[in-house]
């Protein structure tokens, strides 16, 4: 039993991760800002017996000498790195708070393993968003490309990406980089593109909504996969004896159309005559318009593969938002 500590763990893909950890017996940690009782919220997706046996660690990654508390009084054999402000368009609105969190919260952590448990193994979670429009000519995205961010969300990640690039190279932190592409699931919040549309729709279901879909750029292409993949894809590379210091892009391999995650989620509600209008709140800035990434180095080297076809995941995020709307 292998003892890992989340950070992000009360986000969006961090619950999902702490099921897949129970199951595969390890003991879980996660890391939270304060006593507030907002652990207590991913128990939407969390069942009793996962919840009960995390134990919920207080610590600020925007503070050294909180974090250093937390590694002087526990040892981690490994800590998924998933916590950061992810939402693009907030970027573009409070880039300061981002690079804070992102960069200045990442470097504190990564200097207190160095610190305090240079044998933790890392995992951070880069993005997909690093690259900007380096695929837009419709190729695979490969891992090596140059990363070239078109937002400041993107640009955030991209420094902590490529300091813990130059930390593991020379020695100071044992971990790897998972540059994850769209990936969408229960928990997505409903200010992301996709769990937008299925919020939206679940109020339709309900009678609490007209049936007019406000939406951003469906013209968009993505490789979306689902959260509980992409965790799976972390926890492989995670305890791979053979995997150290790569960099690896996780991601699906059907590049679709936003218009296509639309269309669907509305097919699988049954209703009829959605009117879609555009939103222009919804619409980035700068809008980065096709993404399809090689992750090769990841699969040969773990085995992975998608378990996850993307209309169970669709159906699953949809019925997600029909249990929580009120």
């Amino acid at each position: 039993m292998a003892k890992f500590l989340i950070t992000g763990i009360t986000g969006f893909a961090g619950p999902h991760l702490a099921n897949l950890l129970h199951k595969e017996g390890h003991k879980i940690y996660g890391l939270i800002r304060r006593t507030n009782g907002m652990e207590s919220d991913i128990r939407d997706i969390v069942p009793d017996d996962v919840y009960e046996s995390i134990t919920f660690l207080y610590g600020d990654l925007t503070n050294y000498r909180s974090m250093r508390t937390v590694f002087e009084e526990n040892q981690f054999d490994g800590v998924f790195h998933l916590a950061a402000q992810s939402h693009p368009p907030t970027s573009f609105r409070d880039p300061i708070g981002t690079m804070d969190t992102n960069v200045m919260g990442s470097a504190n952590l990564i200097q207190v393993i160095q610190d305090h448990q240079d044998n933790c193994k890392l995992m951070f979670c880069s993005t997909s968003e690093v690259y900007g429009n380096v695929g837009q000519d419709g190729r695979k995205i490969h891992w090596e490309d140059t990363i070239l961010p078109a937002n400041p969300y993107g640009a955030s990640k991209a420094a902590t990406d490529v300091y813990l690039q130059e930390r593991m190279k020379n020695g100071f932190v044992k971990g790897f980089i998972t540059r994850a592409f769209s990936h969408t699931g229960p928990r997505r919040g409903r200010i992301f593109s996709i769990s937008s549309d299925a919020y939206q729709i679940a109020r339709m279901m309900k009678g609490l909504q007209e049936p007019v879909l406000r939406v951003g750029n469906l013209q968009t292409t993505r490789v979306v996969m689902d959260v509980r993949d992409t965790v799976r894809a972390y926890y492989l590379a995670m305890i791979h004896p053979e995997v150290k210091n790569h960099v690896f892009n996780i991601c699906g391999d059907t590049p679709r159309k936003m218009q296509f995650f639309t269309d669907k989620l509305i097919e699988l509600s049954g209703l009829k005559n959605v009117e879609q209008k555009i939103h222009k709140p919804f619409w980035r800035p700068h809008e980065i318009y096709y993404q399809h990434g090689d992750s090769t180095n990841h699969s040969e080297l773990t085995g992975f593969k998608e378990e996850y076809d993307i209309e169970t995941t669709l159906h699953d995020l949809l019925m997600y938002w029909v249990t929580k709307t009120n």
